[in-house]
């Protein structure tokens, strides 16, 4: 049998199919739609009017506190969230996720299933969006040994990186996702976006393909002619924007190690031109400034994708699965982190 405490829980569980779905978007395409967060905002702010209406004014010890995990929730896990985003440390979607949940969810809410109340384990502090914070960062941290695990498997196990990259064939470059962990000098966490990379090549008119089998000329920035919609580089984009393919086609053939060149005084071309690759007159012609990709960091892609047979990559955390996996936990268990430092003693 199920139960409710109040109809505010039963509607915000919409919010489980929604997020189920961004998740698998997040993993195909590591793009979500803006749309899908303002219908559970809005929702938010109705459920949450809703319930205010019952706490105000605040006449009693349960009146208050719920208004102070309610301003803690919006005060707190919204401007967090927006500040992780600044830094780096999540992406747009993973943020806006982030700070609906903070108006949706800003509360535990409560069910009962055949006599079982859920969540099973609540905290302390009680504010909802928190441990969904909290459940997505821990289940997050099992990422980088999923990677080493994977690595390992492979064949590709190479401490520190494996935890943090996987090594792939040049051939999968035009569906994967992440940045290049590496440039012409070494490893580095900074590399050419895989995004740019398509969108140089759809700029071009170019696959990789193309793209490898000639490096000297079109290393020739006169070689440049009719350019094309380079879109946003996402992988879902049609293979055919602007008439260009950016797929290696079923005749490239990979092997391990190598070059694919097989001249190893390319790498020293870039000499003989102004703008090598035609690099910087690609990033002068559109708008913003691709992923944050230079000239330089262009043309350092550039260059091991038409000299190397695979490469490292860092994947990134398609982040929004841990984040539905630590709402699905939060929902049915309650905090990670509480039920952790309880079973210690701590708290």
């Amino acid at each position: 049998m199920f139960g409710i405490g109040t109809l505010p829980d039963l509607l915000r569980l919409v919010v489980l199919p929604v997020l189920a779905w961004t998740a698998v978007r997040d993993v195909r395409t590591r793009r979500v739609p803006n749309v899908v967060w303002y219908p559970l905002a809005a929702l938010g702010v109705v459920l949450l009017a809703w319930e205010l209406v019952g706490h105000l004014p605040p006449e009693t010890v349960l009146d208050r506190l719920y208004l102070i995990r309610v301003a803690v929730s919006i005060c707190f896990v919204v401007p967090l969230s927006y500040l992780f985003w600044r830094l780096g440390g999540f992406g747009g979607a993973d943020a806006k996720a982030l700070m609906v949940f903070a108006v949706l969810l800003p509360t535990f809410p409560s069910y009962a299933i055949a006599g079982t109340e859920f969540p099973l384990a609540a905290t302390r502090l009680g504010v909802f969006s928190m441990t969904i914070l909290t459940n997505t960062v821990i289940v997050g941290l099992a990422y980088p040994l999923f990677l080493a695990a994977r690595n390992l498997a492979d064949g590709e196990f190479e401490f520190p990186i494996s935890f943090v990259g996987r090594r792939v064939s040049v051939a999968s470059l035009s569906t994967a996702h992440g940045r290049l962990f590496e440039s012409p000098e070494g490893i580095t966490r900074n590399g050419l976006d895989l995004d740019a990379l398509r969108m140089y090549l759809r700029w071009r008119g170019l696959t990789l393909a193309d793209l490898r089998s000639d490096p000297d000329a079109l290393r020739d920035p006169d070689s440049i002619g009719e350019t094309f919609d380079p879109t946003d580089g996402a992988v879902h984009r049609a293979a055919t924007d602007g008439g260009v393919s950016t797929d290696l086609g079923d005749d490239e053939t990979v092997d391990a190690g190598g070059d694919a060149s097989g001249d190893p005084a390319e790498a020293d071309a870039d000499a003989s031109f102004d703008d090598p690759w035609g690099a910087a007159q690609f990033l002068d012609s559109i708008e913003g400034t691709a992923y944050g990709t230079s000239p330089e960091k262009l043309r350092g892609g550039l260059e091991l994708v038409t000299t190397r047979e695979s490469v490292w990559i860092s994947p990134g955390i398609p982040f929004l699965v841990p984040m539905f996996v630590g709402l699905v936990v939060a929902f049915v268990y309650g905090d990670i982190l509480f039920g952790v430092l309880g079973a210690l003693g701590i708290v």
